[in-house]
């Protein structure tokens, strides 16, 4: 039986470099309005829990994002951004170090980066930077084991992309790389001792080719 607006049409199938498959006719989808309401924050939705400080020298709260961490199917560079925070509790285990975009028009948003595992001796990440030692990646939204930068649609309103490092009760979540972002998200609620957030914004001009693909390989780097 179809779900909701019909039968799924059939997608392509993924480019040789890896990442998600365009729908036929997306061009066409493409030039489609996307006007929609604003979506809350998520967090605001979970538990309350107590927050921490989040710097960076790459994002700045509510401005635009350089398009050095922009994805590459967007003409960006993919570096992941520098990150640093300080002010969490004692009782910190590990960190897990997440992306959201919460404007995506999905119905669940979408992940960029689920870095989970980073030792409590861990408080910054520099820009581009390698996994820390025992960490590791769940596969983002764009099917990779690694961060993937902003590629919201092509003349779509400014996407915010919700920066966020938990801080963990246990030293290791007990998730995998093949766990999917929200199952992350679930273990997370019953482990999380604090959050610092930090919320940029991401925009992609109409002038940006729609049949581009939406991702284009991976790497084990957090600058994927």
């Amino acid at each position: 039986m179809p779900g909701r607006g019909g039968d799924k049409p059939p997608v392509t199938e993924p480019p040789a470099g890896g990442g998600l498959a365009l729908p036929p006719g997306y061009a066409k989808i493409a030039t489609m309005s996307l006007e929609r309401p604003l979506p809350p924050d998520p967090y605001d939705h979970l538990p309350a829990v107590p927050a921490f400080t989040l710097t960076s020298n790459d994002l700045v709260e509510g401005k635009p994002i350089d398009t050095r961490f922009a994805h590459s199917s967007v003409g960006g560079a993919n570096f992941s951004p520098h990150l640093s925070w300080s002010g969490f509790p004692e009782a910190t285990r590990s960190f897990t170090v997440t992306c959201l975009d919460p404007d995506a028009p999905t119905g669940s948003g979408f992940w960029h980066w689920v870095a989970v595992d980073l030792p409590a001796s861990v408080t910054e990440l520099a820009t581009g930077a390698e996994r820390p030692e025992g960490a590791f990646h769940a596969r983002n939204d764009f099917g990779e084991a690694a961060y993937g930068g902003p590629a919201p649609p092509p003349g779509d309103r400014p996407h915010r992309y919700i920066f966020v490092v938990h801080a963990v009760d246990v030293p290791t979540l007990g998730v995998t790389p093949d766990t999917p972002p929200a199952a992350v998200g679930f273990h997370l609620a019953f482990h999380t001792l604090a959050r610092a957030v930090i919320v940029p914004t991401y925009q992609v001009s109409a002038e940006v080719p729609a049949q581009r693909t939406a991702a284009e390989g991976s790497s084990d780097r957090l600058d994927a």
